[in-house]
Parts: C-alpha cells; structure tokens; sequence
C-alpha cells in the first residue's frame, strides 16, 4: 500500500509532465523543432534540418525503386523514419548514409549536403555519378570524421579542399572494381603529399585505383610525416613505383597494408617484419624479386599473407611458430621452393592456402591433416611427391585441388568421408592407380571432377551418377574400363571427359576417340614432322644445284622454257577462231 506522503511526493512529478507534453507544440512552433517519440526515447528534429534534407533529395537525380533510403524522406512522416540519417540529441544531422541507392547525378559544389554543418559522417560508396568530378564544397563540413565516396564513379583531380578536413579518421575514395583505362581518381595538384599533410587524426587511408603516379621515397615519406596514426593503407593499383622507403616503418600502428598491383621493381624491404600490429600484408602483383624475409612469416599478429604472381620472388617456407595467426597464405606464380614444413600443421587458423606454380616439392606433411579450419587447398604445378593424404578432418574443405603433381599411390576410399561441402576436386596430372573409389559418390555437393592423366584402372563407380550438382567431369587419359554410367549428369559429358581409355566404351565415345593419346608439350608428332623433313630436303637437291651452278642454270631455263612454248602452242591449235583479231595473234606467234 502507498502512504499519503508517498502520493504527495508523486503529484508534482506527474503535474511537471503533463505540462511539459502541453507546451510540446509550443516548441515545435516557435523553435522549429519536430519531436516523435520512438521506443520510448524521444527524437528531436530541427526545422532546418529536415529542409536541407529534403532540398538535397529534390536535387539529386536517383533510380525510385532501387533507393529505399530517399524515398522514406516524406516531410509527412516524422523524422525518425528517414532512413539513412542519423540525427544527435540537439536534433541536428550527424550522418548521412546514402550507400548504393542508385544516385546518378545532381551531387555538386552548391549541394545542399554542405550546409549540414554538424555532419560527422557522409557515406556515397556503390553509387553511379558517371565519371563527375568530386565537389569542392567538402572544406565546409569541418566537424566529418569519416567520408566513403568509394566505387560511385567519380574521375578526375581529388579536391584541395579535402585536405582541409583536419577531424577525419577515416577516407575512402577508392574504386575497387578498376578497369584499365576507365576515367579514374586522380592525386597530381594536390598530390598525396599535399592531401594528407593536415589530416593528423587519420587512422584509416582507402585509394585503391587512384592514380597517385609516386616514387617509393615520395609516397613512402609524405605518409610517414603526417598520418603517424594510420593503421588501415590501402594504395592498391596506384601507379605507385619502388623500391619501398624505409620511412614506412614510422607508422608502427599499421595493422592492414594493401600495395598490390603497383610496379615496385624491388625486392620486399625487412622492415615489414617490424610491424609488431600487421595483420594483413597483400603484396601480389608488385614486380617483386630477391629472397623474401622469412621473419614476416613468423609475425605472431600476422592473419592474411597474398605474395601471389610475383614470378621473381624466391624464398621458402619456415617453421611456423606454435599457435600463429596466419589464416590465409597464397604464393602462387612465385619461385618459392623447398618443402612445407610440418610445422605448418601448427597453424590452426589456416582457412586458405594456395601454392600454386611453384617449385615446391617433397611429400605433402601430414601435420597438414590436423588442419580443421581449411576451407580451400591448391598445390597444383609443383613438384610434390608421395600418397595423396586425407583431410577428412576438414569439414569447411570447398576445394582441394593437386594436380600435376608426382603424386602416385591409389587413391584410397576411406579418405573422403565427413567431406560434405567440397566442390572441387582436381587430381589430374599425377600417377594415381588402382580405381576410382565409389565413396566420391558421398561427395554430395561436388561440381568439378578431374582424375584425368593418371593410371586409374577399372570401371567407372555407378555412384558417381548420383552426383546431381556435378557439372565437369574429366577422366580421360587413364586405363578405365566397362560401359560408362548413363545416369544422373553423365549424358550431358562430352567425349573429352572420357578419351584416352582404350577399354572404355558407350556414349558419348566413338571409336576413334578410344585410342586417342595424352597430348603432352615433350611429345614431338614425327607423323607430321617426316613429311615435311622428306619435301624441304628434295626442295634442297633441285634448288642448291641451280644457285651454285650457272651452267646448269641456263640448262635449266632452256628446258623450261621449251616446254611451256610446246603447251601454249598445242593450246592455241586447239582453239576455234574468234575474228579477225585472234587469226592475227595466230600468225604473229607461228
């Protein structure tokens, strides 16, 4: 029960709200404030606000059914449920996220996007401004801390008035999807050392595809002396060259640096090794050469390492240290060579790992087994020797792909099972034996199949047919036998997927394909080669005489020439008389 006191206490409380809700329309009229309540909090708009707001939709030109956020700005709904701005508790606009909503235009220097002078974030990424310039009105927003303007299709010079934003933590300008020779961003006047040189605060720098066009020194020391903070680069397909300075290492908040395809023309600089955050290190495509420092491997922070399609760079694998970071490593078309080490198996985040078109070799480890985490698995064009091990204990396992390999051994049944989500299976180009185990047949969600050029024997497994998702299936060019399956995917198999069995037989082979042979780069076709051997050498025994011999040579002319003066005469005797005119040739000829 309450007391009297208890009630007393009460009232006032109850009286001081129903008055402030009376004179809540007061204030909306004479301060040009809106108020919804949402959830029980209650959201303040300002009159003014709402009407830039409303100026910028009417003047942006956008696609009505792709952009859900600017078509719920109606000044007919309460404010709260425009969706896209973020209002603060004075009922200002704060942020503004405008992200893939199919704007195409009608965003310039006069935009009324700059007189949200409390803006603290902007986001325009994925939208189509069809190579306009950026506007320069951005000096005006002093108060933006992040701005995304990537990927929607502006070209040409990044606005001086850019740098003048000195609060913001985040830019992105970058264009993910670049198109050589498309009209890109561009950093000439100002240049990079001008657009960061007031931006102290920044902690992330995104210009993937911005033609920046700087020497290692220049790019390297106008990051290393303004954005001491920065701990995301992302200069991807920057035109920037090498080699890389060793002033970078003065930004030892880095956690994420992203150079890939740029022309270094250098070799990989120790100080990468130094970074005690680095998490991601993407460095494919660089014109990279010389012996890659193993201490980078071995960065305990170190998650994601892409060294791919750097055909000069060497180095091989060290030992990994117990419990790393790394979940991804791809150093294909590199020359890395060596071994894996079995202390690879320590790496048990590892979800990706691609060593495609190296010079590894040896055995596969089978420290590799204990790798639960892999999603996917390339090892093609090596030198790897040995059995083909089992990741059974992978469960996440898409791809698994060996081929041209030395592997050799068969191909054991008990090694696929548990492997529910695999796709790719490419075992092609090895020395495999014995037969094709039925239990790929379990294999549910396989769509690519390649066992071609082994020496698999036997019959094709019926249970392959009950592989409904499988869409390649190569075996030719090993020793298979019987009739092949006529179920499940198998008709819609060309006979590419079957030549070279000479005991295989039924659709879609004929017989001519049945003895067809491998084609390998070593093998020379002397069927074709003989031929032409025999016809250049007895070219030899006719022309040779006749350039040495100039007695022959007249001979020669003389004899030839007799007889094409026989053959045209016998074919002018044989011809009926046209006129007047061809009696004449007749006489002047004979």
């Amino acid at each position: 029960m309450i007391c009297c006191s208890s009630i007393s206490l009460l009232l006032p409380l109850r009286i001081q709200l129903f008055s402030w809700l009376y004179f809540l329309p007061l204030y909306s009229i004479f301060f040009g404030i809106h108020v919804a309540f949402v959830s029980g909090e209650c959201l303040i708009c300002r009159e003014d606000q709402m009407s830039l707001l409303l100026q910028l939709k009417n003047t942006l030109k956008f696609n009505v059914a792709a952009s859900s956020n600017l078509v719920s700005w109606n000044p007919s709904t309460y404010c709260c449920s425009w969706r896209g701005v973020t209002w603060d508790a004075t009922g200002h606009v704060v942020a503004l996220d405008l992200s893939s909503q199919s704007i195409s235009g009608g965003f310039g220097s006069s935009s009324s996007i700059f007189s949200l002078q409390h803006l603290q974030s902007l986001n325009l990424a994925n939208n189509t401004f069809y190579s306009s310039q950026i506007p320069s009105g951005f000096h005006k927003l002093v108060n933006l801390t992040y701005l995304n303007l990537s990927n929607s299709g502006f070209s040409g010079q990044i606005p001086i008035e850019i740098s003048l934003l000195t609060r913001l933590v985040t830019i992105d300008l970058s264009n993910p999807y670049y198109i050589p020779g498309a009209p890109t961003l561009k950093l000439e006047n100002p240049n990079l050392t001008t657009l960061v040189q007031n931006l102290n605060e920044l902690r992330e720098l995104h210009l993937n595809g911005v033609n920046i066009s700087a020497k290692g020194k220049d790019w390297c020391q106008a990051l290393s002396s303004s954005v001491s903070k920065l701990q995301v680069l992302r200069l991807s397909n920057c035109y920037l060259s090498g080699p890389i300075d060793s002033s970078l290492e003065k930004l030892q908040s880095l956690s994420r640096i992203h150079l890939d395809n740029n022309n270094f023309s250098a070799p990989v600089p120790h100080l990468f090794g130094n970074f005690s955050n680095l998490i991601h290190l993407q460095l494919s495509s660089c014109g990279l050469y010389g012996t890659f420092p193993e201490k980078i491997f071995q960065l305990p922070t170190l998650q994601i390492l892409d060294l791919s399609n750097n055909k000069l760079l060497e180095g091989s694998l060290p030992e990994f240290p117990l419990n790393g970071s790394l979940e991804t490593l791809v150093l294909s078309d590199t020359k890395f060579s060596g071994e894996v080490p079995n202390s690879i198996g320590k790496l048990k985040r590892l979800t990706g790992i691609e060593l495609a078109r190296c010079n590894f070799s040896g055995p596969i480890p089978r420290a590799m087994t204990n790798l639960t985490q892999l999603v996917y698995l390339d090892f093609s064009h090596n030198n790897f020797s040995g059995p083909i091990l089992s990741f059974s204990l992978s469960k996440n396992l898409t791809q698994i792909n060996l081929s041209h390999n030395y592997l050799a051994g068969q191909i054991p049944s008990s090694h696929w099972g548990g492997l529910a989500s695999l796709a790719t299976l490419d075992l092609s180009g090895n020395g495999f034996t014995g037969q094709i185990p039925s239990s790929l047949g379990q294999l549910r969600q396989l769509e690519s199949l390649d066992l071609s050029t082994n020496k698999l024997s036997g019959e094709i497994p019926t249970q392959l047919a009950s592989l409904n998702f499988l869409s390649v299936l190569n075996l030719s060019f090993n020793q298979l036998v019987g009739s092949i399956p006529k179920g499940g995917q198998f008709p819609s198999f060309s006979e590419n997927s079957f030549v070279g069995n000479r005991g295989l037989s039924g659709s879609p082979l004929n017989a001519s394909c049945e003895d067809a042979t491998p084609p390998t780069s070593e093998e020379i076709e002397w069927k074709y080669i003989a031929p032409e051997l025999g016809f250049v050498t007895g070219l030899g025994f006719v022309y040779w005489p006749l350039l040495l011999c100039k007695r022959w040579r007249k001979f020669y002319y003389k004899h030839v020439d007799g007889i094409l003066s026989r053959i045209l005469h016998n074919q002018d005797q044989g011809r009926p008389s046209c006129g007047r005119r061809a009696h004449r040739i007749r006489r002047r000829r004979m």
